[in-house]
């Protein structure tokens, strides 16, 4: 759990600084929240990389995050901002995945 809080707190930092210094957008808050849910979704990739997590649990667990993000994000900003929130966390989630099945272990923990 530890390493998937490192991921997560990476993954926001480099989305963040990215966002920040190469893309110029003009909403901070909204750089933010979009690179907590690119650093959740390779904190929870990485926390889900486990055999004791079935496939069923793992699309469940990412659709209760995916949702989480969604109903914070149109709280804060609204709905039309909240759902590329999810498309990044889709995105990256599924390149974690997508990595992973090249390896022999079908993991990139290991």
């Amino acid at each position: 759990m530890q390493k998937a809080l490192i991921y997560f707190a990476l993954g926001t930092v480099v989305s963040f600084l990215i966002n920040y210094f190469f893309l110029s957008s003009q909403n901070v808050g909204l750089d933010i929240y979009y690179a907590i849910a690119f650093g959740a979704a390779w904190g929870t990739a990485y926390y889900l990389d486990t055999p004791r997590f079935t496939l069923p649990q793992k699309l469940g667990l990412s659709f209760v995050v995916m949702g989480v993000l969604v109903l914070a994000g149109s709280l804060i900003f609204d709905l039309k901002l909240a759902i590329p929130s999810i498309l990044k966390f889709s995105t990256v989630f599924v390149a974690y995945y997508l990595f992973a099945s090249f390896r022999g272990s079908k993991s990139l923990r290991k």
